[in-house]
């Protein structure tokens, strides 16, 4: 085995697998760090305002600032979205703590909380959230608005249709 030899990895699946909310956290810092750097990117690869073709005839990157929420609402108001912001990501994290949620469930809290910390850190620090992706006809977003919607789609799916078999299953 060269570096590692069998007990070595053994201990190491064991250590993973003792993490009930590992998912949560791979899938939370997944979402959270790919936000962060795109974000990082765009602010130094484009002048606010500026647009670039992305994916022909589909897509552009435009760098925008948004002041409030989803759509602009609650513009310069970014103190009650940071409140908003802290009490989803803290009912998560309380969630997934108590309650160890299975796997399914604990990816989609992850890419929520990833996304929902990703914009709050945008307004902590700025005042604003920083947007790029640009279709057209919809409102410029960023990667943590596809985590928050990803996963809430996801997870009402989950909720209403599918059965409690994978839930029985994991804690059986």
């Amino acid at each position: 085995w060269g570096f590692w030899n069998y007990a070595e990895l053994s201990d190491v699946k064991l250590c993973i697998g003792e993490d009930k909310e590992l998912t949560f956290w791979i899938s939370m810092l997944l979402v959270l760090v790919i936000d962060q750097l795109s974000k990082y990117w765009v602010m130094t690869a484009l002048k606010l305002g500026e647009s670039r073709p992305f994916i022909d005839n589909l897509m552009n990157i435009t760098y925008v600032h948004n002041p409030g929420a989803a759509f602009s609402i609650l513009a310069g108001q970014s103190w009650i979205s940071l409140i908003c912001a802290a009490a989803v990501v803290g009912a998560i994290f309380y969630y997934v703590y108590k309650y160890k949620p299975v796997q399914s469930i604990q990816f989609f809290l992850g890419i929520i909380a990833g996304g929902a910390i990703g914009n709050f850190m945008d307004r902590f620090l700025y005042s604003y959230v920083r947007d790029f992706f640009d279709l057209g006809w919809f409102p410029v977003f960023n990667v943590a608005d596809i985590g928050i919607v990803c996963g809430g789609i996801l997870l009402v799916i989950y909720i209403l249709f599918i059965d409690g078999s994978e839930e029985k299953n994991e804690r059986d």
